[in-house]
């Protein structure tokens, strides 16, 4: 059992700590909050040891009579490796801490790609970031957009790459953030920065994809519409190809999936803790072939698609197995991943 330290008990990092906890071959060490709040009561209810992430602040967990083990010092040195999941920017200041106790550490997607060795994708990267020390696991966006081109890839060549995101405001816990009443050029220059991302995990796509992107007034999910040049294929091809890629399922408007709002209330309905959907929903009816370039349309779920990602990329830096998709079952089976809707 490797023992896993979760850095940032968030929105992400507490959806990595409980899908740690479901490996067979994974343990929680402990997780870390920098503020005594109910998310830190939470975690000591679920079992997980609680470290204050800020060793400055320790005291502030005590005068709110949260137990807490100590503070992250106390614990790095035990961790096999740490998923760092603070907000951006922390995360490359946390290196510093991570290299001088000589502990692998994964970061998240708000992080910048030139500061790690490798960017991480379970399709894509997994082998390249075998062993690594220290990996940065792409964003929600990327991920999505790297699981379909892997669908597209299985099936043809790829030859350029245009892809038009729909993103969220904020988080549905999220109050500090917007618009409320608007639509945002994110960024207005174009290309949006969305491609070089992608490009970090699939360098063969180097001057082959573009992206733009907008926020919008919704806090549930990202929506992106896709266009694929390729060197030729079919409809039947790109469907085939997308049931057979891990973590991307089609979903169908005639079946009700009218909205990401309709999502959203599926996860709710099968059970999902936090209705979190691990996978990229694509849109059957969307999925078309013309003159060789696929069009489709896509859902992204910004709070969990990425979790999976973070338990491959521990097995990769750890060396726990080589095989991509021996990795990829182990993770979803634990997690119940395999979204499969007769449409």
């Amino acid at each position: 059992m490797v023992k896993v330290l979760i850095n940032g008990y968030g929105s992400i990092g507490k959806r990595v700590a409980d899908a740690v906890a479901k490996q067979r071959d994974m343990e929680v060490l402990g997780v870390t909050k920098t503020k005594p709040d109910f998310e830190a009561r939470l975690a000591i209810e679920k079992g997980y040891k609680l470290y204050a992430a800020i060793p400055e602040r320790l005291s502030l967990f005590e005068e709110r009579g949260i137990e807490v083990e100590g503070t992250i010092l106390d614990v790095i040195e035990e961790a096999d490796i740490v998923v760092d999941c603070t907000p951006s920017g922390v995360g490359r200041e946390n290196l510093k801490m991570y290299k001088q106790y000589k502990v692998k550490a994964i970061l998240q997607g708000g992080e910048k790609a030139q500061y790690v060795e490798d960017n991480f994708n379970a399709l894509w990267s997994y082998e390249r970031c075998y062993g690594k020390n220290y990996v940065r696991v792409v964003s929600c966006n990327t991920t999505g957009l790297c699981r379909t081109l892997y669908a597209i890839d299985s099936v043809t060549d790829i030859v350029k790459v245009r892809a038009v995101l729909v993103r969220r405001g904020a988080d549905p816990h999220d109050i500090k953030r917007g618009p409320i009443n608007a639509i945002v050029p994110n960024p207005p220059t174009l290309p949006s920065h969305h491609g070089p991302d992608v490009v970090s995990v699939i360098p063969e796509l180097e001057g082959k994809i573009f992206t733009s992107a907008v926020v919008v007034p919704t806090t549930l999910m990202h929506m992106h519409t896709v266009m694929v040049e390729t060197t030729g294929t079919t409809r039947d091809d790109i469907i085939e190809g997308i049931e057979r890629t891990p973590r991307v399922f089609s979903i169908s408007a005639e079946e009700g999936f009218h909205s990401t709002a309709a999502i959203v209330e599926f996860a709710r309905d099968i059970g999902r803790m936090r209705y979190d959907i691990y996978e990229i929903a694509v849109w059957e009816e969307s999925i078309n072939v013309v003159d060789n370039e696929v069009f489709l349309m896509q859902a992204i779920h910004q709070e969990s698609d990425v979790v999976p990602e973070n338990i491959d990329c521990i097995r990769a830096m750890l060396e726990i197995t080589d095989d991509n998709m021996k990795s990829i079952e182990m993770t979803d089976k634990a997690l119940g991943i395999g979204l499969k809707i007769n449409t």
